[in-house]
């Protein structure tokens, strides 16, 4: 029987592949941009959402928005406050976050189990409903990117230049992060919140290994995430594993071997 044959699977692999292609643009900006601690930053604020849907009985996906949300927008304004320390931002939400997540969780402990399923992300959890909101969230943040692409591209290298040719650098970074945020909550389903930040740096972090342009290095970063998220998924089915652990250890396993590759060639050359 075909692992496309059961309708769980067909959505775990159709939000997979989603979220992979999100993941990696997204990834390929934050981290050019030396950023690449956000994910985990957003992530952390995103499970105090999930923790906080479960203990109000509202929709997790809706509290992870929203708290990813309220961290992207305390990033830009901590990193404004310390221009030159930037990663202090990142430091600040990522151990806030995961305190409001830690006490939200022990004052709902019935919810535990359940909770399990948006660390490690889940196979069977991807509902019709998931699908829905991942493609038409993932549309949008496709579409921002498309019609930012300029902006981001300059910003991302340098921002004082930006500023100077009339670039709103504040407002695009605002809702750049935003964006993020917004990443980082659509993949909790998938690879959960634990190690999304891994499937938004791991493949960019290969690209700029082979790329040789701006172009190349978001078609190859969009290539490992899909062969990570495609093959962790099938993995993951077959052998009863958690797909977010799976799918992040292929994508490790890819940098290793491309790392490891390009040192053989280079001494070969030599």
């Amino acid at each position: 029987m075909s692992i496309l044959s059961f309708a769980f699977m067909q959505r775990a692999f159709l939000a997979g592949i989603i979220t992979a292609i999100l993941a990696a643009v997204m990834g390929v900006f934050i981290v050019l941009k030396r950023m690449s601690l956000v994910g985990d930053s957003l992530a952390h604020a995103s499970l105090a959402g999930v923790a906080a849907g479960m203990l109000l009985g509202f929709y997790p996906f809706y509290g992870a928005l929203l708290f990813a949300a309220g961290a992207a927008l305390a990033i830009e304004f901590i990193r404004n406050a310390f221009r030159r320390y930037a990663e202090v931002a990142l430091a600040v939400v990522m151990s806030g976050g995961m305190a409001l997540a830690v006490v939200l969780i022990s004052l709902g402990k019935a919810f535990n189990a359940d909770l399990f399923s948006y660390l490690f992300g889940s196979l069977v959890a991807v509902s019709p409903a998931d699908v829905r909101v991942i493609a038409g969230a993932g549309l949008v943040i496709i579409v921002s990117i498309a019609l930012l692409h300029r902006e981001l591209f300059a910003i991302t290298f340098d921002e004082e230049a930006a500023y100077l040719t009339g670039i709103p650098v504040r407002a695009v970074n605002i809702y750049f992060t935003l964006l993020t945020a917004l990443t980082v909550a659509l993949a909790v389903r998938v690879v959960g919140t634990l190690l999304v930040a891994a499937l938004m740096v791991i493949p960019p972090a290969v690209s700029l290994q082979l790329a040789r342009s701006f172009k190349a290095t978001f078609v190859i970063a969009i290539g490992v995430a899909l062969s990570a998220v495609i093959s962790g998924l099938y993995a993951a089915f077959v052998f009863d594993l958690a797909p977010g652990g799976t799918i992040v250890l292929i994508a490790a396993a890819i940098l290793v071997a491309v790392i490891l590759a390009k040192g053989a060639i280079s001494r070969w050359i030599r």
